[in-house]
């Protein structure tokens, strides 16, 4: 997994490694397909950001203090699509309840099955299909034509694809995952699908595939009529003031760089939210830093037990967006309520600065990235002068 780093150190040893690709090299080759898995192309750091154990800020600020703006707007132009997706979905929390329940309607058969191990006779699917068995990663444009042969070639529903990938990806994300395979299959974007071409992947592929039998038709699967926009929910605020206990979850393991000065008694590592090794290894590395940073006992336990042992009164955890721990947060929110404490939440700037402009298309957020870039800069020193 060295790979696909997963601790705080290992990633910004990645960015300071990739930051001199990410100007006109990454623009010029960045859906080049490598057929052996070597994706120097690419920054390799989706790992790292999904569990935030660098920040956006971070990673935008370094690239920034090496390239200028016009150089590095391709991949700049990337990180942003990753806060969109999850801005979006904030908006749209009823999309995420819409997928978890068709994907418990469906049974999946034998023909998903043959797909998932790469046995469908398409050469670039079944190779990537056992990359992504193999590693827990895809490339980008990989994916993209992986999921369009899914749901456009083999006719199977984008929602099983989608949940294939949630299981297998060290960088799967509620909101990039799901709307990712949407906007494939024509559904984020009415009318606008992505289909699969042999020529295409021939060329980014080096010639090593060009697959038969692909779709000429992209026919966008039935769906709900679209649901509403909802307003962003606002971050319950953490008091300064109050004896606290830090919870570490998978969206959050570098909390010790953005929290402000707390009275901090206790730290818990949620291993239960954890969905995989992967999360577990990058809570691992969030708990060792979290025991230097606040020199205070860590545990794997009951958060409410463990802040009423250590007189908290306050929990305090990182914004969690619309999945999996945002749910398991909520429950708990009523057992600490329960036992008279508050579990407050950090929203991070980029986040809150950034995701009242994702309600709509891409182009409403790439609009405003200068804007944003101007109010995001003094958030924090490039990384080039704190590199461990």
């Amino acid at each position: 997994m060295d790979r696909f780093p997963l601790t705080r150190a290992a990633a910004l040893e990645r960015l300071e490694r990739f930051v001199p690709r990410a100007g006109s090299a990454y623009a010029a080759r960045r859906n080049l397909v490598d057929p052996q898995g070597n994706h120097a192309n690419v920054s390799r750091l989706s790992a790292a950001l999904r569990r935030r154990l660098i920040g956006e800020d971070e990673v935008v600020q370094s690239v920034l203090a090496a390239h200028r703006l016009d150089k590095c707007e391709k991949f700049l132009a990337e990180v942003f699509w990753r806060t969109y997706w999850k801005g979006w979905l904030e908006q749209r929390p009823g999309v995420w309840s819409a997928y978890l329940a068709d994907v418990s309607a469906f049974h999946p058969g034998t023909m998903i099955a043959e797909a998932m191990a790469g046995r469908t006779g398409i050469d670039a699917f079944d190779h990537w299909a056992r990359e992504l068995a193999a590693t827990g990663y895809l490339h980008n444009w990989a994916r993209m034509q992986v999921a369009s042969i899914w749901i456009f070639t083999l006719g199977l529903p984008w929602q099983l694809g989608a949940q294939w990938f949630l299981e297998k990806l060290v960088d799967a994300d509620p909101a990039s995952n799901t709307l990712s395979w949407r906007w494939v299959a024509g559904l984020h974007t009415p009318g606008k699908t992505y289909l699969a071409d042999a020529d295409r992947i021939a060329a980014m592929t080096g010639g090593r595939f060009r697959p038969e039998g692909l779709a000429r038709v992209a026919r966008t699967p039935e769906a709900a009529s679209p649901l509403p926009r909802t307003p962003l929910r606002t971050a319950i605020a953490l008091d300064p003031a109050l004896p606290t206990l830090v919870l570490l979850t998978p969206e959050d393991c570098s909390l010790e760089t953005v929290l402000p000065d707390l009275d901090v008694r206790a730290v818990v590592v949620a291993d239960d939210l954890a969905a995989n090794e992967w999360d577990r290894m990058a809570l691992d590395d969030a708990a060792l830093r979290a025991a230097a940073h606040w020199q205070c006992p860590v545990g794997v336990a009951n958060p409410v037990a463990f802040a009423a042992l250590h007189g908290c009164r306050q929990v305090v955890t990182g914004f969690a967006p619309v999945g999996p721990v945002a749910a398991a947060l909520d429950a708990l929110r009523s057992r600490l309520a329960a036992n008279g404490m508050v579990l407050a939440e950090h929203q991070r700037t980029w986040d809150r600065l950034c995701w009242p402009h994702c309600g709509k298309g891409f182009f409403n957020l790439k609009s405003e990235i200068p804007r944003l870039l101007d109010q995001l800069r003094p958030m924090r020193s490039p990384l080039s002068v704190c590199l461990p």
